[in-house]
């Protein structure tokens, strides 16, 4: 049975998610396919939950299009950062905040993302993964 990410209650996009981790299925036509679900859209993978992302672009994310990433960073050893199908130099400054808040920062096309991602948890390790949407 196919669901659909569900509003955490507060009506924003970006408060539909999972409540845990779960490994990517499939991804394409403009989304992602996991735990019986899929997602039209970004997705931000963190340890406690999936979350849809409104990011289309790896020029909109920012310290602020990962907030979440930062509010949990005590739990997170690194990001993923799946950038769609181009490829994207984080800018210094977020690079640094990260390390700042103590996590790796790792960028790479959707699909290796997801491949590492999906490996990453497989092992218990503590990651996290921002997911553009591919089409």
């Amino acid at each position: 049975m196919d669901h659909e990410l569900r509003n955490a209650g507060t009506g924003e996009p970006d408060a539909l998610h999972l409540p845990r981790s779960a490994p990517i299925e499939a991804y394409g036509n403009g989304g992602f396919r996991f735990a019986e679900m899929s997602h039209r859209g970004s997705l931000l993978c963190l340890p406690d939950a999936i979350w849809a992302w409104p990011v289309s672009d790896p020029s909109q994310i920012d310290r602020y299009s990962l907030a979440r990433v930062f509010e949990k960073a005590n739990a997170i050893d690194t990001l993923l950062i799946g950038t769609g199908s181009g490829i994207w130099i984080a800018p210094a400054p977020l690079r640094n905040a990260l390390r700042s808040a103590g996590v790796v920062l790792d960028t790479m096309q959707t699909g290796p993302a997801i491949r590492t991602y999906n490996v990453m948890i497989g092992e218990r390790r503590r990651v996290a993964a921002a997911l553009i949407a591919v089409p």
